[in-house]
């Protein structure tokens, strides 16, 4: 009797404390639980994710793909109450055809004198918007929210775009305790499956049948009237079902130099390889690259944007006249789509209408681009498109359509000379694309539909040169005059920033990166000529630059303009760093020190580099009577490092920063 007792009793304390995850069965567990138990510093967590998409069938539809979803998050902190906000993204075509979310549903569970309390999420809590003519979003935020809560909340997308399945994500910023994922699909579609992350995620599949009933309607006629009859009839089929178990999932948080770090997301995508309906014929969708490049360049708003040329023929006749020159030909070319089409921020490469973006002089950036590519070939020079993944969407591993989302130009010139082209900023020049469209390789699209692959990130560096003649009082503060010169990709990014903008608050916002810099007589030149570089120079006053301890005096050499933080501080990362571009950065300082002052000491040469030849610091202090001269250089010379040097970058940047740090003595006569 003592051994069921003790049995009843441990089968009780064992369901007592088993989770239960069904939707409104949050427990006081839940809510008393002050730190994550599988990461103290996170901000809140998935207590329970869930997520289950599969198809069904419409009669008068078709099939649609259905996505039920149920989150439980607890909130540990008041910085954790970002994930009490969710966007939902519903995807619609100009047809008129859209995704719709319904059976909103969510509440916000608090500990109050021992008792659960419970706020429902209303109806007015949830706001519908249109966010462009391609995305619908509804967004909503939990409510009552307090460090401790525990938040809930469900809803169902019905979407009729079969040909897409959102990708399954199986990692967060914030961990994971529990998760559970399924897809499901008849066999009239086929899908490929494409993994990525440093998880381990294997699906357990499982083979259904299901059933579809069609009902037809008949009339028949008589002299004394008609009658309508009814007949079902039913076509059975089998689907496959993949389910996904995962407890205990680390977060995936952000680093410095990451390209996007959704590339290295544990996620799994379904892409869609063919179709295969009955009494139909096969049709592929994105088995090979070859596939992918064909069906984009078969479609007319990517291909056959590409061979109309009378809407801006005599514009481009007339621009090009008088010029044999290929280069300058395209140059032209370039510059006057930089000038007649803004960009209207809608990422893209397919064309939504060239001509009416030529008109209008506004268009998204396969307008533009396809645009740009159809003049240099009507120019007669040899241009094709570059399908492209920007920065933020995340590297194409498999052949995928939906792997790109934007387009830009290249172009080939006689003396074998390539130069990639994107028109969609005004501030572009050749070889030097937009940021965000660096991103490891682009899809060269030929007139054929062949393509290749091409490097996107540039060979040659951008420099920034910085030249400070300064003298230091016996106060410590700093007085003297800046000039810089930047060129390439670091030329591009100050103009982005500077051109734009209000020009006191440009100046506010520098005077505050520096913590009170005083400056005066601010310059910038060739901030609209593209073909030099950058100049920017200013007076200065900073106070407070050196450490004064009875007779002596102590300052770092770069003063103000010195590295202060290592940005690598994991002990291991398993994803590369991404620079973008290869870059170098020197300084030369001449400093005049006060008078009553002698030079006691200054630090010692330095010169590193990184293995390969992938980067280099050089240090150089030279003093002689009141005046110091400073050299400094540091460069990156590849765009991508990968993770096998990341130790050695790390200890790169310690030490680099440790010597800049270091000090020069002054002492008084």
């Amino acid at each position: 009797m003592k051994i069921l007792t003790t049995i009843l009793t441990l089968c009780f304390t064992v369901s007592a404390f088993t989770q239960n995850y069904k939707f409104g069965k949050v427990s006081k567990e839940e809510l008393q639980e002050s730190v994550c138990s599988i990461d103290s510093t996170a901000d809140a967590a998935y207590l329970f994710k869930y997520r289950k998409t599969y198809f069904d069938y419409n009669p008068n539809k078709g099939f649609e793909v259905k996505t039920e979803i149920h989150n439980r998050i607890k909130i540990y902190t008041q910085e954790g109450f970002d994930y009490a906000t969710k966007d939902i993204r519903l995807y619609k075509s100009p047809s008129g055809v859209k995704e719709d979310a319904s059976s909103i549903k969510g509440y916000t569970y608090n500990l109050e004198n021992g008792k659960i309390t419970e706020t429902k999420l209303t109806k007015s809590g949830i706001f519908k918007s249109d966010e462009n003519k391609y995305i619908n979003q509804v967004k909503f935020t939990m409510p009552n929210l307090k460090p401790g809560s525990v938040i809930e909340y469900k809803y169902v997308i019905v979407s009729p775009f079969t040909y897409n399945v959102d990708e399954f994500v199986f990692q967060h910023s914030i961990p994971i305790k529990k998760l559970e994922a399924s897809f499901e699909a008849p066999e009239y579609y086929n899908f490929k499956v494409n993994t990525k992350g440093y998880l381990r995620v294997v699906p357990e599949i499982e083979k259904r049948y299901g059933t579809i009933t069609f009902t037809d309607k008949y009339r028949s006629v008589a002299p004394s009237g008609g009658q309508t009859s009814y007949s079902n009839s039913e076509v059975d089929y089998t689907k496959q079902l993949s389910k996904y178990h995962l407890e205990n999932v680390p977060a995936l948080k952000d680093e410095p130099y990451v390209n996007s770090i959704n590339n290295y997301r544990s996620s799994v995508k379904y892409e869609l390889s063919y179709t295969k309906f009955p009494n139909s014929n096969l049709e592929t969708f994105s088995t090979t690259w070859e596939d992918v490049v064909k069906r984009i360049y078969d479609n007319p708003n990517f291909g056959g944007e590409l061979n109309k040329t009378s809407y801006f023929k005599d514009d481009i006749d007339a621009l090009i006249s008088t010029v044999s020159d290929p280069a300058t030909r395209t140059m032209l070319i370039f510059n006057h789509v930089k000038k007649q089409v803004k960009w209207n921020g809608y990422y893209g490469f397919y064309a939504e209408n060239t001509r009416k973006a030529y008109k209008d002089q506004v268009g998204s950036s396969g307008d533009i681009n396809l645009m740009l590519t159809a003049m240099l070939r009507y120019a007669g020079l040899n241009a094709n498109p570059v399908l492209v993944s920007t920065r933020t969407h995340g590297v194409p591993l498999f052949p995928t359509r939906e792997g790109f989302n934007y387009v830009v130009t290249w172009v080939k010139l006689p003396d074998g000379k390539v130069a990639l082209l994107d028109a969609t900023n005004k501030y572009t020049v050749p070889n030097i694309l937009p940021f965000r469209a660096l991103n490891w390789q682009g899809r060269i699209v030929a007139e054929n539909g062949g393509s290749g692959l091409i490097d996107l990130y540039p060979k040659t560096k951008s420099n920034n040169a910085i030249s400070v003649m300064a003298k230091i009082d016996e106060e410590g503060t700093l007085e003297g005059s800046y000039r810089s010169v930047k060129t390439n990709h670091r030329a591009l990014s100050f103009r982005e920033r500077y051109n734009d903008a209000d020009k006191d608050d440009f100046l506010e916002k520098l005077e505050n990166q520096y913590n009170g810099l005083e400056i005066s007589d601010y310059q910038v030149k060739n901030d609209y000529d593209l073909s030099k570089p950058i100049m920017e120079s200013y007076k200065f006053v900073k106070e407070s630059q050196a450490d004064i301890i009875g007779d002596k005096m102590y300052f770092s050499p770069l003063f103000y303009l010195k590295t202060n933080e290592n940005p690598f501080k994991l002990e291991k990362r398993e994803f590369p760093v991404d620079f973008g571009y290869p870059s170098e950065t020197s300084y030369r300082f001449i400093i005049t020190i006060p008078e009553g002052y002698k030079i006691e000491s200054i630090p010692e040469p330095a010169a590193m580099a990184l293995p390969d030849n992938l980067g280099s610091f050089k240090y150089n202090v030279v003093g002689k009577g009141n005046s110091i001269q400073v050299a400094v250089s540091t460069q990156i010379n590849q765009a991508i490092i990968i993770p096998l040097y990341y130790e050695s970058l790390k200890e790169y940047f310690n030490k680099f920063i440790q010597k800049e740090a270091e000090q020069i003595v002054l002492t008084k006569i």
